[in-house]
Order: structure tokens, then C-alpha cells, then sequence
């Protein structure tokens, strides 16, 4: 191989070496992130669980929300992670008012009342924009 292949070769792989393979969205400047971890007053229950994420899911209809993911608890060992709690749900928002909009909205407001209410004994919520 000659010398000069072989340094533009180099160079390509010097190149890309640093790229992200991911196809995942870089983040939106701006954009909140409304995080919820859920602990049902039966913990554990894997019927309440599944009802829990079921409504959660269902906040995709209100205007301004951009994502919902929501799911349970993958158990760890590891001293760092807190796996106590039963249901994690993420909500974006490309921004804070609609946020607060999102906290107002009927379906919002009728899961925390029929289901959330119900089933939950402990919420710890974190917002966070970025």
C-alpha cells in the first residue's frame, strides 16, 4: 500500500472515529423534561403497573407534549441506582408553558384523579429543561 493511501486512509478513520453511530435526535435547547417516579400503594402489583403506563401513555393527545415514555422498574443491585419505586413516566415539552398547560389538561387531570390517586402512594417528580 502506498504511503499516501495509506494516510488518507488514516485520516478517515481519525475522522469518524469520533462521529456518534446513534440515530437518535440530539436534544432541543429549550425543551422540558418532566420526570415522574411512581410508588403504588401495592407494590409491586403488576395489574396497577400496567394501568399506571396505560394512562400515561394516553397524555400523547395533549397539545404540546412532543414524547411520553413510561414503563417499569428494571431491578439493579448496583449501589447508585434507586429501583424501589414501581412506574417511571418522561414527558417532554418544547418548552415551559407548555408544561404548565399540560398540568391543566382535562386528561391530565382525570388520570391523577382515577388512577393515580388510587393506585400510588409516593410521587417524586423532577423538571428539568436542556
Amino acid at each position: 500500500m502506498s504511503r499516501l493511501v495509506f494516510l488518507g486512509l488514516l485520516s478517515v478513520a481519525l475522522l469518524t472515529a469520533g462521529c456518534p453511530s446513534s440515530s437518535a435526535p440530539p436534544a432541543v435547547s429549550g425543551e422540558v423534561h418532566h420526570i415522574v417516579l411512581c410508588w403504588l400503594k401495592d407494590s409491586g402489583n403488576p395489574e396497577h403497573r400496567q394501568q399506571l403506563v396505560d394512562a400515561s401513555r394516553k397524555f400523547a393527545v395533549i397539545p404540546g407534549v412532543t414524547r411520553v415514555s413510561a414503563g417499569t422498574v428494571v431491578p439493579s443491585d448496583r449501589a447508585i441506582v434507586d429501583s424501589t419505586f414501581d412506574v417511571a413516566i418522561v414527558i417532554s415539552f418544547p418548552d415551559r408553558q407548555a408544561l404548565a398547560d399540560y398540568l391543566v389538561h382535562p386528561v391530565h387531570k382525570k388520570a391523577v384523579e382515577e388512577v393515580l390517586k388510587p393506585l400510588v402512594e409516593k410521587i417524586v417528580v423532577y423538571d428539568f429543561e436542556g
